[in-house]
């Protein structure tokens, strides 16, 4: 089907007429025949496949199943139903880039490679096309053969490893895609080669490792096939060529970052008074849930579902140009993409393997992506291969309708110079501006942010900044001003 055809006809009624069927039986006897041929083990539901979906600049507020009284999402709806969702999780950051480097490496913004879009020194320059189609010259670090990441740690499990379509971690090194920093396969775009992903959602060109392709039928500025429908056979297609070994996925969509390029939006022309912009960011939404569905169709088929662990996240909150007050993108918090207030980093987050995540649960630990590397190496069985040096922990328990103390800990984000903030239990201490105060917020009773606390507790506001202090390292691609003072002050 042509992805410029009305689909959300049959949208609801595909998602509805899904049966998860889980054949354990058939799985573990295809396990022992591979064991007994010398193959590749099988996932099973213990040691499952892995898939993480990341939207882009999805606010935590856009998901029916987050409480969204507008945008369709019936697929994603379908696996918070069956599965379990939480309600304080947090992103690597209020950006891409190091957004995506905090849920790759286990660590925070303080200590990851990527710590901006953009670096201030080092790194490598290259060309940036703006969402206006002008270009401009910018400075961004990438991660390092020395950096171990997801793929990385679930390749020292014995897993097949792909990522699709957005990685956003090589900068301008070409040798920084993904299947030269631990993954085996790699389709998509990457920064490095400005044109792979030209134009935004109906590109021409397209990477497969190291080749550049072409989409034929997007040729001549054509509008087609659009990216998210490509990702997804992308990724349809490695399913099925390793149905028969464990296989982490990663599957990073564009949508529904701007510029909001999709030429069907029949889901919402009832809607007379919303403006175009609006119709498409809702469309690109419940376009990705379509083809979501289609992955998920993809698993029942071959018998996976069971055996293979789903999770989908955003990377960070919902950007400017999005739709935040009418389709109340960021369920009424406070902020957005590119800031370090709750609806720049809080993300809805879906986690789902039947028989194995409990159906219909709703938790409120606070988890963040550094979370992800320990958590994904132990259902992998590589927990050896986790750097010493992460700040995350391993939340697989919770998952699995175990309980765990999460919110005893500090969660520290930080744009170097700019901005920082830090989570500890109720409590978060906060600051968007360069050089600004510190404001203090108890977000179990102030979701939203509205009302700062500091002045009536100074002394929890200079614990709170100590502590910032402590949780970040010195980077030369971020210097700042006082990192040399702050350097010596940790150093015995």
């Amino acid at each position: 089907m042509s992805d410029r055809q009305p689909i959300h006809h049959f949208t609801t009624h595909i998602a509805d007429r899904m049966i998860w069927r889980f054949p354990l039986l058939g799985a573990l006897l295809g396990s022992q025949q591979a064991l007994a041929e010398g193959e590749p083990q099988q996932a099973t539901p213990e040691r499952p496949n892995i898939i993480f979906i990341l939207a882009d600049d999805m606010g935590y507020g856009d998901l029916a199943c987050y409480g969204n009284r507008f945008i369709q999402t019936p697929n994603i709806d379908r696996l918070a139903r069956t599965g379990t969702s939480f309600t304080q999780a947090y992103a690597g950051s209020g950006i891409s880039s190091p957004s995506r480097c905090s849920l790759m490496t286990g660590k925070n913004s303080g200590n990851t490679r990527i710590r901006d879009n953009q670096c201030y020194a080092g790194g490598m320059t290259g060309l940036k096309i703006n969402t206006n189609g002008d270009t401009t010259i910018v400075r961004r670090a990438n991660l390092l053969a020395e950096d171990v990441t997801l793929g990385t740690v679930m390749g020292k499990a014995g897993y097949r490893t792909c990522l699709v379509n957005k990685w956003h971690l090589d900068g301008y090194d070409p040798q920084a895609a993904p299947h030269h920093r631990g993954f085996d396969e790699f389709y998509g775009w990457t920064i490095a080669t400005v044109h792979s992903n030209s134009p935004y959602y109906y590109p021409y060109y397209r990477l497969h490792g190291d080749s550049l392709i072409h989409i034929k039928e997007n040729e001549h500025d054509a509008r087609v096939r659009h990216n998210t429908e490509i990702s997804t056979d992308d990724a349809i297609a490695f399913i099925h060529r390793n149905k028969e070994r464990p296989f982490f996925l990663f599957l990073g969509y564009d949508a529904p970052h701007e510029p909001y390029n999709i030429d069907d939006t029949s889901w919402y022309d009832e809607h007379g008074d919303w403006s175009a912009n609006t119709k498409r960011y809702a469309a690109l939404v419940t376009h990705m849930d379509y083809h979501i569905g289609r992955l998920l169709g993809t698993l029942d088929a071959l018998g996976l579902r069971e055996n293979t662990l789903v999770i989908f996240a955003s990377d960070n909150g919902a950007a400017v140009m999005a739709p935040i007050e009418v389709l109340n993108c960021g369920a009424g918090l406070k902020g957005r993409k590119g800031q370090l207030y709750e609806g720049g980093i809080r993300v809805p987050l879906v986690v789902n393997q039947p028989g194995r995540v409990p159906a219909a649960r709703q938790i409120s630990n606070l988890v963040y992506f550094p979370d992800f590397m320990p958590t994904l190496a132990r259902l992998a069985g590589s927990s050896e291969a986790v750097p010493s040096d992460t700040n995350g922990m391993d939340i697989a328990d919770l998952f699995f309708g175990g309980t765990l103390d999460t919110d005893h800990r500090y969660l520290y984000w930080e744009f170097p110079g700019k901005q920082r903030a830090l989570r500890y239990g109720e409590w978060k201490a906060v600051t968007v501006k360069k050089g600004a105060p510190l404001e203090l917020y108890h977000i179990s009773e102030d979701p939203n942010e509205t009302h700062d606390l500091a002045a009536q507790h100074p002394e929890m506001v200079k614990a709170f900044d100590e502590k910032m202090q402590q949780m970040r390292t010195p980077s030369p691609n971020y210097p700042i001003e006082g990192e040399q003072a702050l350097q010596t002050k940790r150093t015995p």
